[in-house]
């Protein structure tokens, strides 16, 4: 079996790229579907931010929209919130690669957003990375998140830059220009990977 590492900044046309990849039959590994799942009500993160952030959990509930300002405020503790959430979503995604490599899967797609501040680059045979103008980017964050552009540019700021992803990957899917354009990458590299 070999693994897909898909990665981008937010806003970046990520989560489209690994609709159109599982769409083409590759089973995908979606961090942030984890991430979510782990920090639902009752989800297993839960009662740890709550202890880090109490003004975050809210009846049982995670508000990410307080635990965001909270977190833009004191960038130290992005790296606290990291330290609960890693070793759950890696706990995560070493099951799927187990039971895809069962399977005898020939490839499998890991779509992390921090899959090079992780390091789980290193179990990737190739890395792939969505990107598109930086304008496109925070156009599509702050529509996504309904937030001011001034938050939208701190947001950004915190992520690894555009251009030192593209830099480290094998293969760049850009998505500024439009939705067949992405589709048509998409198919090329497939034909790429399947070749």
């Amino acid at each position: 079996m070999r693994v897909l590492g898909l990665t981008g900044g937010m806003g970046m046309g990520k989560s489209t790229v690994a609709a159109l990849l599982r769409r083409a039959g590759l089973p995908v590994f979606d961090a942030d579907a984890v991430v979510h799942r782990l920090q639902a009500q009752g989800g297993e993160a839960l009662p740890a931010i709550a202890r880090l952030v109490p003004n975050a959990v809210r009846n049982g509930c995670l508000d990410r929209a307080a635990l965001r300002q909270v977190v833009l405020g004191q960038p130290g503790l992005l790296k606290k919130l990291e330290a609960i959430m890693h070793p759950l979503v890696r706990r995560e995604r070493a099951r799927f690669l187990q039971h895809y490599r069962k399977l005898g899967t020939p490839w499998v797609v890991l779509d992390i957003p921090l899959l090079f501040e992780t390091g789980a680059d290193h179990l990737c045979d190739k890395v792939v990375v969505v990107s598109a103008p930086y304008w496109v980017q925070c156009r599509r964050v702050a529509l996504r998140r309904r937030m001011p552009h001034a938050q939208v540019l701190r947001l950004i700021a915190c992520q690894m830059p555009d251009a030192r992803r593209v830099q480290k990957a094998d293969a760049v899917i850009r998505t500024g220009l439009s939705m067949k354009e992405t589709e048509r990458q998409v198919r090329r590299f497939i034909r790429s990977l399947r070749a």
